[in-house]
């Protein structure tokens, strides 16, 4: 059977390079016995390593032409394919309690994807694989970092993530316009954050939306323009300042603060 055409629609570059294939798949080695769901196997490079790891494997594959290459190539995963969009999946449904995620993920919908698992944190103990390095740099980014924003706000509240390290584009078939770097989340132990938390997620918004400007400027949408609290020391920072903790102060302050609705 030939191999399988990448397909821009989905977003498809696949990996030629075995070794780091192999690399990635040994992240999940701590994790012996928790289910492990692979997103977008395309022809399998990934996918052989983990079955030769002995991982407790499901794949989810979009498309069918990669499904026959899968079924014909790797017949041990005849019934842990599912033939489904990831961004749709109820994965409630599909695991009754903690597993693994992992995959060369689709460029195009790959923030979506990291969303998508801090959906169903309380049981995605572990995530890890390919993505661009920019998104890559974004999520693992650091308080006072030019990448930091929204989306490493989102996540490192409740995982601790390590940018592994970076991929040449060479490497994909067919090559992508950028580079690539692979990453892991690992869910840590917060229970709570220690404030409403969909408010937690519209004040850090809100503040990125307007990143240049001073907590102060970027906050009067929720507070209102010259709110006694711009006094104190926080409203003179700007947003990539502060830390997972310190937003989460912030959240409490502000919703205290809000002005009353008449």
């Amino acid at each position: 059977m030939k191999a399988v055409r990448p397909k821009k629609s989905l977003g498809q570059h696949f990996l030629k390079d075995l070794q780091i294939a192999q690399q990635i798949a040994a992240t999940v080695s701590p994790y012996d016995g928790i289910p492990v769901l692979e997103v977008g196997p395309g022809m399998g490079v990934l996918t052989q390593f983990l079955l030769q790891n002995k991982a407790n494997l499901s794949v989810v594959e979009l498309d069918w032409e990669s499904i026959s290459y899968l079924l014909k190539h790797y017949p041990e995963l005849k019934d842990k394919i599912i033939a489904d969009d990831f961004l749709t999946l109820d994965l409630d449904k599909l695991f009754a309690d903690k597993f693994c995620v992992i995959g060369n993920y689709p460029y195009n919908i790959s923030t979506q994807i990291f969303f998508k698992i801090l959906d169903f944190r309380e049981k995605v103990c572990f995530c890890s694989g390919m993505i661009q390095k920019e998104v890559a740099e974004r999520i693992a980014s650091k308080p006072g970092k030019k990448a930091y924003g929204i989306i490493s706000v989102l996540l490192q509240a409740w995982y601790d993530i390590e940018y592994l390290f970076t991929v040449d584009a060479k490497v994909f078939d067919p090559p992508p316009k950028v580079q690539s770097a692979v990453v892991q989340l690992t869910r840590n132990n917060r229970t709570s954050l220690g404030c409403d938390e969909r408010f937690f997620k519209i004040v850090v918004k809100t503040a990125f939306n307007q990143r240049r400007k001073t907590m102060r400027n970027s906050l009067q949408p929720l507070l209102g323009k010259g709110a006694p609290i711009f006094s104190l020391p926080v409203f003179a920072l700007r947003p990539e300042q502060l830390s997972v903790e310190e937003f989460v102060e912030l959240t409490n302050l502000v919703k205290e603060n809000m002005p009353k609705q008449q």
